[in-house]
């Protein structure tokens, strides 16, 4: 289960003071490894090529167009946005904007439930 974001928390995040932005809390990857090693108990080396291999995984699946599923956590996937119409905001002329592709993560229940 994820913890509170503050550094009394009991879960298995520790958000130190100095990665805090605009008044916002975030994990970098450095905090995320060192996680990652106290709560799997293995050296901060393994985690991180855990992490990376993780990450890269991830990556070549949404290459593909597949998606990846971690149950409770979420699922990461590829969206299609159409192609569309837009303006510049400097001078309001029209252009036409390509379709492209993004990568998304939707959040799955456990994990919705653990920020409540």
């Amino acid at each position: 289960m994820l913890g509170k974001a503050d550094s009394s928390s009991p879960g298995p995040f520790h958000f130190h003071a100095a990665s805090q932005s605009r008044g916002f809390l975030y994990m970098n990857k450095s905090e995320l490894i060192d996680a990652i090693a106290g709560k799997a108990d293995i050296s901060k080396a393994d985690a991180g090529r855990a992490l990376d291999a993780m990450v890269e995984v991830i990556g070549k699946a949404l290459k593909k167009k597949d998606k990846v599923a971690l149950v409770g956590f979420g699922t990461f996937m590829v969206r299609e946005r159409a192609a569309r119409k837009g303006r510049n905001p400097k001078t309001g002329a029209e252009l036409k904007i390509k379709a492209s592709k993004t990568p998304a993560f939707k959040a799955g229940k456990a994990l919705k439930d653990a920020i409540k």
